[in-house]
């Protein structure tokens, strides 16, 4: 019986043979530059075309630019594996990176082409995503796999309600809560799955002993209770009972984690750097909770940015790097260059923490946080970028 083939037969540029290779070197590439330009453009040194203020521009274009490329690049390739059906290439690929592109080109000329259009050109990318991936999973009557669709759904939300609330009222506070917290709920989701799974496979194959806790009723419950927290804290970020909420998930959290013996990884920094990822679900969890009780001595910023740059940075970066590995046909560790860039995001991650709070020399920190970001994932795109530009090592 001859095997099944897994991919059509494709002859165009290996870039565009599987959705990961152009969203993570685009998304890191992208992670830099963003960065780059957000520095001198939040010290007044720079200006850009964009109708959003500098802060917003930033935040738009990291929570929903630089966010929905990777988890594109990661949903595009994990949805054959969950269906069964053939992955996207070359032409309908190409036109999801165009689209992509696009609506980080149409933001930041956003003053020049005007709001409407430019929101319109930006949304339609995430529109484009969530019908292809409903599309795979409603074909194969892959019924499971249909949360990561539905929080594709809620980056759509949130995108278009940063859109209407920024050209609205100046800000769009909303927009951004509920942007984050679909990521935060994404990470909690997927990182669920992947990451006992990972750790598991590593320590039955090389460090036998202590393994992660199966999936069960104390992970729902952990979903539960954080699903409940986030969207309290979309709609009422300042109650008193969205704070509690907060710190009996960050507690949840921390106990979830503790249980997949992240501890027993130390020699394998690929599934280390999974659980260092993730810790700082948790710690954005309790920091956003004192934000809300102690506003004068707990920063909120400190809170946004444990998940932003802590959380959805360092995870990101963990997938891309993991997953470009895997499916290239390279063995799976962690080179030198790899291991400093984990070093370099997570140092990023707390310096942008620490850079919050007060009696700290906060623009210093801010930038050499941001020159740890930048370096983090252009060694990421230096490292990665000719394996994801070439063929798979074993492909005939």
């Amino acid at each position: 019986m001859n095997p099944i083939r897994r991919l059509k037969a494709y002859t165009g540029h290996p870039l565009l043979s599987y959705g990961f290779r152009p969203f993570f070197l685009g998304g890191a590439v992208f992670a830099g530059l963003g960065i780059l330009i957000w520095v001198p453009l939040f010290l007044g040194q720079i200006s850009i075309p964009t109708a959003f203020s500098p802060l917003d521009w930033h935040i738009h274009e990291m929570l929903y630019g630089y966010v929905p490329a990777v988890f594109t690049g990661f949903l595009l390739t994990a949805i054959p594996n969950w269906t069964g059906r053939l992955p996207l290439q070359g032409g309908p690929l190409a036109v999801l990176v165009t689209a992509w592109i696009a609506g980080r080109v149409a933001v930041g000329i956003s003053g020049l082409i005007g709001r409407p259009a430019a929101g319109a050109i930006d949304v339609l990318f995430l529109v484009l995503i969530a019908a292809a991936a409903c599309r795979e999973v409603v074909a194969a009557r892959n019924w499971r796999n249909l949360p990561p669709v539905f929080i594709l759904v809620i980056f759509i939300a949130g995108d278009v309600i940063f859109h209407v609330e920024d050209y609205w009222t100046g800000s769009a506070a909303l927009g951004t809560r509920l942007g984050i917290a679909a990521a935060v709920a994404l990470i909690s989701l997927i990182g669920g799955r992947i990451i006992p799974s990972f750790t598991r496979n590593w320590l039955a194959r090389e460090n036998p002993g202590r393994l992660p806790v199966p999936f069960g009723s104390f992970d729902i419950g952990v979903l539960a209770i954080s699903l409940c927290a986030l969207l309290a804290w979309v709609i009422a970020p300042g109650w008193a009972g969205t704070a509690t909420l907060m710190l009996l998930t960050g507690l949840a959290q921390t106990l979830r984690l503790a249980r997949w013996a992240g501890d027993r990884t130390l020699r394998d920094r690929l599934v280390l750097i999974l659980h260092v990822a993730y810790a700082f679900v948790p710690l954005g969890f309790v920091i956003l909770g004192g934000a809300i009780l102690a506003p004068s001595t707990v920063p909120l910023s400190a809170g946004i940015h444990s998940w932003t740059v802590g959380a959805i940075g360092t995870m990101t970066l963990a997938v891309m790097s993991r997953t470009s590995l895997g499916h290239t046909g390279q063995r799976l560790a962690a080179g030198p260059l790899t291991q400093v860039a984990y070093g370099a995001v997570v140092l990023a991650a707390s310096l942008r923490i620490a850079a919050a709070f007060p009696l700290t020399p906060a623009t210093a920190l801010l930038e050499a946080a941001a020159a740890a970001w930048i370096a983090a994932f252009w060694l990421f795109a230096v490292g990665f970028g000719p394996l994801l530009s070439r063929p798979r090592r074993n492909a005939r």
